[in-house]
């Protein structure tokens, strides 16, 4: 009875959690909420015959879910936007290793998992984009250089409660020390052109609105922005451009963070799910995301679509990506302790 009961409230969720029962399909528990996921999600079932099931739900949400299911969670693959929420995955006890070289073997060595817990399929960059007719790129430098008086009035960022601003502030912790990430905080407060709100797109919209000169984003959202169907997302594009910080010599390189999968202990489908794993950094769905999210893709044998293509080449910082989420806490804490909102 106990064993029945399960099934059906597990079948009322949309999922089967009783291991004895077989089904030709692979659980996903994501965080991502993108047409171009469920586009490749369907190509994947058209070419293997495997059922995709989707749960979304915040990285922690996902987290805490798969605990509290235990062992009689359906979930196979737990996909987050996030390195750190990875960390965290993989520090709860919850995702088994994975050998890379079985999934993909060519995946960028800067962005894999030193512990071998999960996998990257893309990556972005945290930028500048700045506006052309304000701000000349031989003004800008580096993320450091974010609070010097010259951009007083004239920064613009979202939130310190987004996880893309927490991953940042947890690779300056990471290069620097906390103390240095609690200046930068607030340098960045003195410099703000207004109160935090909105999302990256806002943040380069604020541009075009003369509202701030400079926005901390994700490199992505200017690519979703340039491709957009509305002309006046098309406009703002237009007006704005990229700059990589931290680009020279003894500098870190600029900020990146990647989304991926981790492999859950206790999957019911491990098989389906590895298979799943190389479709997504197979080259056909590298090439697809890049040219449709304008993501940079995780396999060096796929090219970045022409328009992040147009931005240029740059250094990308190679910490290890697993202290974004060992220094996330202590992130939290310094934005608690600034002024930042």
């Amino acid at each position: 009875m106990k064993n029945l009961y399960l099934i059906i409230i597990a079948l009322a969720a949309g999922f089967v959690s009783c291991k004895d029962v077989k089904k030709n399909e692979v659980n996903i528990y994501s965080k991502r909420h993108y047409q171009v996921d469920k586009d490749l999600f369907k190509e994947f079932e058209k070419r293997h015959d495997i059922k995709v099931n989707v749960v979304k739900a915040s990285a922690d949400e996902l987290i805490e879910r798969i605990k509290t299911e235990g062992k009689n969670s359906p979930a196979d693959l737990i996909i987050t936007v996030d390195a750190g929420k990875l960390y965290k995955a993989a520090n709860e006890g919850l995702l088994e290793k994975i050998n890379y070289k079985e999934i993909c073997e060519t995946l960028n060595p800067v962005l894999l998992d030193t512990n071998n817990y999960w996998i990257p399929f893309t990556y972005r960059s945290r930028v500048l984009v700045y506006s052309k007719d304000r701000v000349s790129a031989s003004d800008l430098s580096t993320y450091e250089d974010l609070v010097s008086d010259k951009w007083k009035n004239r920064i613009l960022c979202r939130t310190s409660s987004n996880a893309y601003n927490q991953a940042l502030l947890s690779s300056i912790i990471s290069n620097h020390d906390e103390k240095f990430a609690l200046d930068w905080a607030n340098g960045i407060v003195k410099n703000f052109a207004r109160k935090p709100k909105g999302n990256d797109r806002d943040q380069i919209r604020a541009i075009a609105a003369n509202i701030g000169d400079v926005a901390i984003v994700n490199s992505y959202y200017l690519g979703l922005l340039i491709s957009s169907e509305d002309s006046l997302d098309r406009k703002v594009a237009q007006s704005v451009d990229v700059f990589f910080p931290n680009q020279e010599n003894g500098q870190t390189g600029a900020h990146v963070n990647i989304s991926g999968f981790g492999l859950l202990k206790n999957s019911p489908n491990k098989e389906n799910a590895k298979l799943f794993m190389k479709f997504m950094t197979s080259e056909y769905a590298q090439n697809f995301y890049t040219n449709n999210s304008f993501e940079y893709p995780a396999n060096n044998n796929v090219r970045s679509s022409n328009v992040i293509s147009s931005w240029g080449d740059y250094r990308i910082d190679s910490l290890d990506l697993n202290k974004l989420g060992e220094y996330r806490i202590k992130a939290i804490e310094v934005f608690e302790n600034s002024n930042w909102n």
